[in-house]
């Protein structure tokens, strides 16, 4: 089993090249359309979809070890500056990472950021948590 993110949004953007290194890749990686099924009908309040990975999902928590915590926040402010690219002024994305298979689960918490104005060491995002980024 691995731990994937999802993103969800209003639009949609292009997918990553399959062969990319880079530390974010928007494309299928882990799941299968039904997990993305599950996560949309069960988790994001929007109707396009995507797993985003590279060789693990996103997750900062205290239970993690540190390199992997900071490899995440490394991550996250990634994501955001590639989702910052692409939505308007008004529109948000949200971001869900679990297990692959538990994506119909019952979310752990939900928190609402700013997509380029919050402090990446305050942050908490465990896993099953929905966390919509604003901008």
């Amino acid at each position: 089993m691995s731990l994937t993110s999802y993103i969800g949004c209003n639009i949609e953007i292009p997918l990553s090249n399959e062969e990319s290194d880079d530390l974010i890749v928007i494309g299928d990686c882990f799941s299968n359309k039904y997990n993305r099924q599950d996560v949309k009908k069960h988790q994001f309040t929007t109707p396009v979809v995507y797993e985003v990975s590279s060789d693990w999902g996103i997750e900062i928590s205290e239970y993690m070890n540190l390199k992997t915590c900071a490899e995440s926040k490394e991550k996250l402010i990634e994501l955001c500056k590639i989702m910052d690219s692409y939505i308007d002024k008004g529109d948000y994305f949200e971001l869900y990472s679990c297990w692959v298979g538990e994506e119909a689960d019952k979310r752990e918490g939900e928190i609402t950021l700013r997509i380029n104005n919050f402090d990446i060491e305050q942050i908490k995002m465990p896993e099953k948590m929905l966390v919509r980024f604003e901008k």
